[in-house]
């Protein structure tokens, strides 16, 4: 069973399998998503390159894009054998790539043919299948769309819902003004899970704390941050604790970064480049003294070809706030 109270969404280039090992250091329960796969991607390309991850990191959703039912269901299938806590469709990314592929946010313009999706994966694998998504694309944005666009997926037996409250406009803005320009309505998520009482409603966009967390929570059954969670990674320090009731010690700062010091010295025993790993935790230390120095250290050693593992450890003693929480 998932406790998706807290979620860390799937964001392309950035919730690789690094980002979420140092992402779990810091939360043991928050729920972590991949970036999203393409099925031709797990299908005709490194599978393996794709689909690897760390026991560590466990739980961990899958985010696929696509919109072929056989060809979703052998992604599934493939995806089984690795130990992902559950599967997610993409029905939001609003991206000129996704949308020429017709899957993404453009899949919420033909509900059965999600429907159809979700049946195929269903069928594949012995996993949660979800689903992700606005609350509309382009000029399909009234209530009434979202709710008959749920129902008829649900239909098809998906019992989970990620929904981004903005609606996705597949012209004229990038994917970037789509988190940004389209307005939030948290209503209106609210309003489908009172009109879905049996399904688990997950809302996105917008949430930047802990605090408004606990506001959705009170109408919700999850909620998912994107972007802050990456930029200001310590903010799932406390999620254990006050969303989830544990009761383990948090970590400072400076623990967080001496235990992703050692996984990253076996990864680059392994061949991993230094430079992809530190990039996801470039915010440590925000708002902290010695940040800068942090960042700025990384940034400019950890791509040299001749970085080593003191890369990491000198930004380490740059930050004289590190114990603090």
């Amino acid at each position: 069973m998932i406790d998706r109270t807290f979620c860390v969404a799937p964001m392309l280039d950035w919730t690789d399998r690094h980002c979420r090992y140092f992402l779990r250091l810091i939360s043991q329960h928050a729920v972590l998503y991949t970036e999203m796969i393409t099925t031709g991607a797990i299908i005709h390309g490194d599978t393996e390159h794709h689909l690897r991850m760390d026991a560590f990191e466990h739980p961990v959703a899958l985010q696929l894009g696509g919109s072929d039912p056989a060809d979703l269901a052998l992604a599934c299938k493939l995806a089984a054998k690795y130990d992902y806590a559950e599967i997610n469709l993409n029905c939001g990314c609003p991206s000129d790539r996704v949308q020429n592929g017709m899957f993404g946010a453009v899949m919420m313009k033909n509900a059965q043919i999600t429907a159809n999706c979700v049946a195929a994966m269903r069928d594949a694998v012995d996993l949660p299948i979800t689903v992700k998504h606005r609350i509309g694309v382009d000029d399909y944005d009234s209530y009434e769309f979202l709710r008959d666009f749920v129902g008829t997926v649900a239909a098809s037996g998906c019992e989970v819902f990620l929904v981004h409250a903005r609606k996705a406009w597949l012209k004229g803005l990038s994917p970037k003004q789509n988190r940004e320009i389209p307005e939030l309505n948290y209503d209106r998520v609210y309003q489908l899970k009172q009109d879905f009482p049996q399904l688990e409603i997950i809302i996105n966009g917008g949430v930047t704390t802990l605090e408004e967390s606990r506001v959705h929570l009170q109408h919700l059954d999850g909620v998912m941050i994107g972007r802050e969670a990456y930029t200001n990674p310590y903010l799932l320090a406390t999620v254990d604790q006050e969303l989830y009731g544990a009761t383990n010690a948090i970590k400072s700062r400076r623990q967080i970064g001496e235990e992703f010091l050692q996984y990253a010295d076996t990864e680059m025993s392994n061949g991993t480049k230094l430079s992809a790993m530190t990039r996801h935790i470039l915010g440590l230390f925000h708002g902290m003294p010695g940040a800068r120095q942090f960042r700025r250290h990384i940034s400019e050693n950890a791509f040299k070809p001749s970085a080593t593992i003191e890369v990491l450890t000198t930004a380490l003693a740059k930050t004289s706030g590190a114990n603090q929480k």
